[in-house]
């Protein structure tokens, strides 16, 4: 990847990320979105394909600690870790992007996150019995937000696979290198 590429895929990440600090609905972020987009176009750079994302992440939350306080929360190590998560679907699924590939990739990481984050506040929170139906509640209680997080992931992932595609095909420095 020539540097072009990487610093403006960087930039576009760590935009998305600062996004979140824009008014927006509850849940609608770019978090699977930068993931899945961080695993597709820095696939060359493994490294930088884990460590972008995550610390564009932790400069928005650090700066959303700092603006309301809501920042940092006792969750924060399930969402990271369920991110570094996306971001191997985007290495391993989205290799050359297409309308499918990223459509479905997407899905797929909405459902991660809505799962591994709500098994975790039903795990760890004291809100719901540490039963089935405990856990039944806490999804049934999070679909609403499910909504939102799905909507917002196929959006931001709109945005950022289909920026790249428009520039790729109207700025020929873009296109990746053929080698």
């Amino acid at each position: 990847m020539n540097n072009t590429r990487f610093t403006l895929f960087t930039g576009m990440i760590v935009a998305a990320a600062l996004s979140r600090i824009l008014p927006h609905p509850p849940n609608f972020a770019p978090i699977n979105a930068i993931a899945l987009f961080a695993g597709a176009y820095l696939a060359d750079r493994k490294l930088f394909a884990f460590a972008v994302p995550l610390c564009a992440m932790l400069l928005s939350d650090t700066v959303l600690e700092m603006l309301t306080g809501w920042g940092f929360h006792s969750g924060m190590w399930v969402v990271y870790g369920t991110m570094t998560l996306i971001t191997v679907l985007g290495l391993r699924f989205i290799q050359k992007p297409s309308l499918l590939t990223v459509g479905a990739t997407t899905l797929a990481a909405s459902v991660l996150f809505f799962v591994l984050t709500n098994c975790a506040v039903w795990a760890s929170s004291g809100m719901y019995a540490h039963t089935f139906a405990g856990l039944q509640t806490c999804f049934v209680a999070a679909l609403p937000f499910f909504q939102n997080s799905l909507l917002g992931d196929m959006f931001y992932s709109t945005v950022l696979f289909g920026s790249v595609a428009l520039a790729e095909r109207f700025i020929p420095a873009l296109k990746p290198i053929k080698i």
